[in-house]
C-alpha cells in the first residue's frame, strides 16, 4: 500500500506560518521516523513526500531524506513555473529519479495567477520530461483550475484533498458539479485525501466525509482515485489510523482488485514507482 500525500519539516513558526496556533497539534517537526511503527502496523510500504515549502530548497531537503528513508518512494517537489529558466531547472530534476511531479500551492493564489498564460506554459513543459502536476486548491477555484487542465491535454494531473470540499457546512452542490467537469478530463485522476482539515475538526461525522467520497468515486470511478493521508496535518483532527481506516471502511463496497487500486496500483502507475 502507497500513501500518496505526507509532509515532513522542521517546523519553522516563520517560514510555516500557516499553521497558526489553533493547529498547535501540528507545530512541531515531523519525520519519517514518526512515521514508521504506523506504517509497520497498517502494511503501507511507502509514500509518496509532497512540498510543503514553495522553495527549490524544499526539493533538497526531501531528497536527502529519501536518501536516508526508504518509505519515501517518490517526491512531489517546488518549481517555479514561470522562471524563464524553467526548462533547464527541470532537465537539472531528472537526473534525481525520486522526483516523480511538481505541486504549487494554488489555493492561496488568485484566479489571475491561475491562468496566467506564462504559468501554465510552464505546466506545458512537464510532459516532456514525464512528470505529474498535483492540483492544490479550494472548491471555489475549481472552475480555473478546469480551465487549466482542458489547455494541456494529455498532462498527468492529480487533484489533492478532493479539491477541498466544504465538509463543516456540506454545502457541496457547486463543487459536485465541478468535481463531474473536472472528471470528464481522462488526464485527471484524485487523491482521497485532507478532507478533516476541511471538516468541523473535532465534531465531523462520517456521513459528512462519505457524501464527499461518494461524489468523487462515482465521477472519478475506482480507477482514477488513489488513498492519501495528509498527514501530519490530519492530526489538527485525528490520529493517523483514523482517516486510513475511515477510508478503509468506505472501501468495504468495492472489489479486492479495485481496493488493491485505491490504495497502492493506482499510484504506482501514476507516479511511476
Amino acid at each position: 500500500m502507497i500513501d500518496t500525500h505526507v509532509h515532513f519539516w522542521n517546523f519553522d513558526p516563520d517560514r510555516d506560518s500557516w499553521i497558526t496556533e489553533d493547529m498547535r497539534a501540528i507545530r512541531n517537526d515531523f519525520a519519517p521516523e514518526n512515521l514508521s511503527r504506523i506504517y509497520q502496523d497498517l502494511q503501507i510500504t511507502g509514500c509518496i513526500a509532497v512540498q510543503a515549502n514553495q522553495s527549490e530548497g524544499e526539493n533538497e531537503f526531501l531528497l536527502n531524506l529519501a536518501d536516508d528513508h526508504d518509505m519515501i518512494k517518490g517526491i512531489v517537489g517546488w518549481i517555479d513555473f514561470k522562471n524563464p529558466n524553467l526548462e533547464s531547472r527541470l532537465d537539472y530534476y531528472k537526473n534525481f529519479k525520486k522526483i516523480k511531479g511538481w505541486r504549487h500551492v494554488l489555493q492561496a493564489e488568485t484566479a489571475a495567477f491561475i491562468l496566467d498564460p506564462i504559468f501554465i506554459n510552464g505546466i506545458k513543459q512537464l510532459k516532456k520530461f514525464g512528470y505529474t502536476y498535483d492540483l492544490l486548491c479550494y472548491h471555489n477555484q475549481l472552475k480555473s483550475i478546469i480551465q487549466v487542465v482542458d489547455q494541456i491535454p494529455d498532462q498527468p494531473f492529480v487533484l489533492d484533498h478532493c479539491g477541498k470540499p466544504d465538509v463543516k457546512t456540506q454545502d457541496l452542490k457547486t463543487w459536485s458539479e465541478n468535481i463531474k467537469l473536472l472528471a470528464e478530463n481522462p488526464s485527471v485522476t484524485c487523491k482521497v485525501s485532507g478532507l478533516l482539515a476541511e471538516a468541523d475538526w473535532k465534531n465531523w461525522k462520517e456521513a459528512e466525509l462519505f457524501n464527499c467520497f461518494d461524489v468523487v468515486f462515482e465521477n472519478f470511478g475506482v480507477e482514477r482515485v488513489m488513498y492519501g493521508s495528509d498527514w501530519p496535518v490530519v492530526l489538527v483532527s485525528r490520529p493517523y489510523e483514523d482517516w486510513f481506516n475511515l477510508i478503509n471502511k468506505y472501501a468495504l463496497r468495492f472489489s479486492e482488485k479495485e481496493r488493491k487500486l485505491i490504495f497502492g496500483n493506482t499510484a504506482k502507475a501514476f507516479y511511476k514507482l
